[in-house]
């Protein structure tokens, strides 16, 4: 069980300061989770993020936002108005402690309020500043407005994402949910602080980062761009599977118990099909399969779509967990179950790595199960150290720790 404890992760003694919206919590949040001192600055009342539902039991609180504890994990919060000199002034203090400053306002609005790199660098010169913004800090874009939704269907995976035609007639675009988008911004992100922190140990040097999230997205698309760089050619949205130059055969598979399976007939190599026919034949459903004559690549592919649709016939036989495992299990096939989210919290793989830490939150009496690492470091752990800030939880803390007057501080309205 995740317990309120001292990060001791491969980024432990790094203080981040995180003055991000939607488009950047996501990198503070890798950070944060590897042990890094991540404070985020929210402006009094708590940040609009906190308003982003569900609610734990329903009830809007911007402490309950389950959206925000998800994105939030291991971080400190304070609150400060930056429209006033005093607020400014405490974040130049607070800066001035910083290894990095995480910001996502639009380009200019800093510098417009006089908090600019080399004002920070001034005090601070090993800082990181690193400024993710839709566009990029210059560029005739620069002060277009955007959303998730525009990232993607910029940078082009929304040109790679949709159905076949006979599963849409018109083809249109789909957007994947979740804020993949952002994500890709903050992974970049994330990718570019820690490299500048690496070349800091070496120079001593800390320096600015440009992000643009939309620069992000357009190096995320895999085959797209590159096949219409160097070919001319456009792919074509396939149903549940890789857009491709070419049709390829459907891989999503319906099963006895109403469910999918991810896998198909493209994935038969020679090696492959002896074991699959026998699998089918002790089903009663191997059909004339068993004839050398189809290990010829020429009589293969001649016969490929009988081949897809008994296949899909004899999937159709079994359940999603029968249909992944044997085709893994005898096949060596990479197939693999379509899973709703409550079968992923009873998902044996993802129970035995533990993937779902739980997390206490001291505040309400309970724990609850959250999402994990993607990878198990054994050397430099990556944790949940606590769960997400309550609005200005460490106002007292941080503002102590500057030396500052905080009751004057709220006297001002400035947290």
């Amino acid at each position: 069980m995740t317990t309120q404890s001292t990060p001791s992760g491969p980024l432990a003694g790094l203080r981040v300061i995180e003055l991000a919206d939607r488009q950047g919590q996501w990198c503070g949040k890798l950070m944060a989770d590897f042990g890094a001192d991540v404070i985020k600055v929210e402006p009094p009342g708590g940040a609009a993020e906190r308003k982003i539902g569900p609610f734990y039991k329903d009830i809007e609180d911007p402490n309950r936002s389950i959206y925000f504890w998800h994105y939030n994990t291991s971080k400190r919060s304070i609150t400060l108005d930056l429209a006033k000199d005093e607020g400014r002034e405490a974040f130049r203090k607070l800066v001035a402690t910083a290894d990095v400053l995480l910001e996502t306002m639009r380009p200019g609005a800093l510098a417009a309020m006089g908090l600019t790199y080399d004002s920070f660098a001034a005090e601070n010169p090993k800082l990181v500043m690193c400024s993710l913004t839709p566009f990029g800090q210059d560029g005739p874009w620069r002060d277009y407005l955007s959303t998730d939704m525009i990232h993607l269907a910029g940078g082009g995976q929304m040109g790679g994402s949709g159905y076949d035609a006979v599963d849409d007639p018109e083809q249109r675009p789909i957007a994947p949910g979740g804020g993949n988008g952002y994500h890709m911004g903050c992974h970049y992100a994330y990718i570019g602080i820690m490299a500048a922190l690496f070349r800091r140990n070496v120079t001593g040097e800390g320096q600015y980062l440009d992000v643009s999230a939309h620069e992000a997205a357009a190096l995320t698309t895999e085959m797209h761009v590159p096949n219409y760089i160097y070919t001319g050619q456009v792919v074509q949205r396939q149903t549940g599977r890789h857009a491709g130059v070419r049709p390829t055969p459907s891989t999503q598979l319906p099963t006895a118990d109403g469910r999918f399976v991810n896998g198909g007939a493209g994935q038969l190599q020679a090696n492959r099909w002896k074991p699959f026919v026998q699998w089918m034949e002790e089903k009663g459903m191997g059909e004339d399969f068993a004839d050398p004559k189809y290990l010829e690549p020429a009589v293969f592919q001649e016969n490929q779509q009988r081949i897809a649709s008994h296949i899909r016939e004899f999937v159709g036989t079994l359940s999603a967990d029968e249909a992944m495992k044997g085709a893994q299990e005898r096949a060596g096939m990479p197939w693999g179950a379509v899973r709703a989210p409550d079968d992923l919290l009873e998902d044996d793989h993802f129970r035995a790595r533990g993937f779902f830490p739980e997390v206490e939150h001291p505040e309400l009496g309970e724990s609850f199960t959250y999402l994990g690492a993607a990878s198990i470091f054994s050397a430099s752990p990556w944790r949940i150290y606590r769960r997400a800030p309550l609005v200005g939880e460490d106002n007292a803390a941080v503002y102590g720790e500057l030396g500052l007057d905080l009751p004057k501080l709220q006297a001002a309205g400035v947290v």
